[in-house]
């Protein structure tokens, strides 16, 4: 009986920290959302802010934000496709987890199905400034398509940078930073991120 009351207190309070605390989290960034062209209706369990004057398309069952995950409560996830030209697309079935941040600048960013991010992920297809110090404020960064295959596995506080590709099924692990393009079926690692192995 001592069980069962636990139980029905734990999903008392979590409806009730739900409805009063996360819930309105979630719209008051929705209200400051500000995109030209936003299609697809993802599952908000954490705030996210979407952005720019280009385009961001989901697919069916793309799910952002995490529970039993850090930063749930006290971050959001923010995705933006900064210019006119800027294109974000995210496929069926990917999860995202908490605080992570998508933006394109250039020629966009393409997450596909099936992929699973974890806390912390940066995606960006531009270095948005010029990396020679005489023309870095002249607003002309280098920008390049990012690519991610369906199937993917992203750990956590990964990066990734311009003009990556990261094939199907692999694995990215944790605290990477992704400068070159991760063929299919494998594990990557490191910083920069290199192949570990082959996912046998």
């Amino acid at each position: 009986m001592k069980n069962k009351s636990k139980i029905i207190l734990k999903y008392i309070k979590d409806f009730l920290i739900n409805l009063l605390f996360q819930k309105p989290r979630i719209l008051k960034y929705r209200l400051l959302s500000n995109i030209s062209f936003f299609e697809g209706k993802p599952v908000l369990r954490q705030p996210a802010l979407f952005a720019g004057f280009g385009k961001i398309i989901m697919g069916q069952k793309v799910i952002i934000g995490v529970k039993n995950s850090p930063y749930f409560y006290d971050s959001y996830t923010y995705v933006e496709a900064r210019n006119k030209n800027s294109f974000i697309k995210i496929d069926n079935n990917v999860q995202i987890n908490n605080k992570c941040c998508f933006i394109s600048e250039g020629e966009g960013i393409f997450i596909g199905e099936n992929t699973l991010i974890g806390t912390n992920v940066e995606i960006y297809d531009s270095d948005f400034h010029n990396l020679m110090p005489q023309a870095r404020i002249t607003g002309s960064p280098k920008t390049a398509k990012v690519i991610i295959d369906k199937n993917v596995f992203i750990g956590s506080n990964v990066k990734i940078l311009k003009g990556v590709k990261i094939g199907k099924n692999s694995v990215i692990g944790t605290g990477s930073v992704v400068v070159k393009s991760i063929p299919d079926n494998v594990i990557a690692g490191g910083v920069p991120a290199k192949v570990i192995r082959n996912l046998d």
